[in-house]
């Protein structure tokens, strides 16, 4: 099978060019060739790229099969159960770094850690900072710790619900999350191999209650965060004007907005005065 091949079956699954990225990244990765090799009709092992490809076909997310994800400058262990890392989310970290001197010794608490990449990545760019990250999964903090080893980074992982937090008190100078915040009502508009495979309690909340995770995290982060210090969070677009209006009633004057990269409104700063 030519990487031409390989690319056009997955034209049942994704478009085009995304068919050609998947492709490319998997004959990256697993086999080690470069662009001239597949080009050139290299392509790997038979028996393994077939088995890849049916996977590929039943919707599996290719970083689920790889075992990795890229994030920002940094790969990532994920595997089924974990919420795979997205770009968006790297943009996150870029505005908390923005405002993290390079000799900061902030300590900085990411909610809903996950596979660790926000954790790791913020602990990696700012080493003199305290990070620390809470998840409810113990699979999740699993993989976040053995991210952690493997990339080299001081970082504390805890076992902890969003929903129920601590009574802490001028504990941390940053905090960031990117929690739960798809309604049921917008899986119609999901990509099959999302919706099949990646954990829907990193994805979904109630339709009647879109900002559960935002308001409870506002509520421990207004005794949490010290004085002049913000939080940093990924919303849904949809609720963006909703999320602002919780948080000054939550007590945080100071909110700003950010689009992503597609022009949504996508993240929200708070700061506590």
């Amino acid at each position: 099978m030519t990487y031409k091949e390989f690319w056009q079956s997955l034209t049942a699954v994704y478009d085009e060019g995304e068919a050609r990225a998947v492709a490319r990244l998997v004959l990256e990765t697993r086999f080690g060739l470069s662009l001239a090799d597949m080009l050139c009709g290299a392509c790997g092992d038979e028996k393994e790229l077939r088995q890849i490809q049916q996977r590929l076909l039943t919707g599996e997310p290719v970083q689920y099969i790889l075992g990795t994800a890229e994030f920002g400058k940094l790969t990532f262990l994920v595997e089924p159960g974990i919420l795979i890392p997205r770009p968006e989310t790297y943009e996150l970290c870029q505005w908390v770094l923005q405002d993290l001197p390079t000799d900061s010794r902030d300590t900085i608490l990411d909610i809903g850690t996950g596979s660790g990449c926000i954790a790791c990545t913020l602990a990696s760019e700012r080493a003199g900072t305290e990070v620390t990250g809470w998840d409810l999964s113990e699979k999740a903090l699993e993989v976040a710790r053995r991210n952690a080893l493997r990339l080299n980074v001081r970082l504390s992982l805890d076992r902890q619900d969003a929903l129920n937090p601590p009574c802490d008190t001028n504990r941390w100078d940053i905090i960031v999350s990117n929690p739960p915040y798809i309604c049921e009502k917008e899986k119609g508009n999901m990509e099959r191999n999302v919706l099949e495979h990646e954990p829907a309690e990193a994805l979904f909340v109630p339709d009647d209650n879109p900002l559960l995770f935002y308001r409870a995290i506002a509520r421990y982060a207004r005794n949490s965060l010290n004085k002049g210090k913000s939080m940093f969070l990924e919303i849904n677009a949809l609720y963006a004007q909703e999320t602002e209006t919780m948080l000054r009633d939550e007590g945080f004057p100071v909110v700003e907005i950010r689009h992503d990269q597609y022009g949504k409104e996508r993240f929200i700063k708070a700061t506590k005065l």
